[in-house]
């Protein structure tokens, strides 16, 4: 995202958000975007994998977008959004991780969704002052 978008975000109104890193919102923010890519990618191979990458990828965009509205983020929402996106990118590694010896797209969504989770963990960490 450009620094003029992050700049706004950086001065807009998120009641309950107001300390949020916007950083780690942004790395978050690409996390998802690139693991939605991967997993569409992935689902149109046609392996087994396919129904958990188009879940894994409906989920990102949502967490994705989510994060990009500049009202109405409160952090007990937000966390539970995260731990979904958390478990569905879990649950999509853990499918395409039992092809990524026969496919590449299968390994690189399989980091992707790696990357997402640990994006979304890294999200929760700096929420977390929010939550008291």
């Amino acid at each position: 995202m450009d620094s003029m978008m992050m700049g706004a975000m950086s001065k807009a109104s998120m009641p309950g958000m107001e300390k949020m890193d916007m950083a780690v919102m942004q790395a978050c923010i690409d996390a998802c975007s690139a693991c939605e890519q991967a997993c569409t990618i992935c689902s149109m191979q046609g392996m087994d994998c396919a129904p958990a990458c188009m879940n894994c990828a409906d989920m990102c965009n949502t967490m994705m977008r989510s994060m990009l509205r500049m009202e109405g983020m409160t952090p007990a929402v937000m966390m539970a959004m995260l731990d979904a996106c958390i478990a569905m990118c879990q649950m999509c590694m853990d499918e395409c991780m039992e092809h990524a010896d026969m496919s590449d797209v299968c390994r690189m969504c399989a980091q992707s969704c790696k990357a997402c989770m640990d994006a979304c963990m890294a999200m929760k960490d700096a929420m977390m002052p929010m939550m008291a």
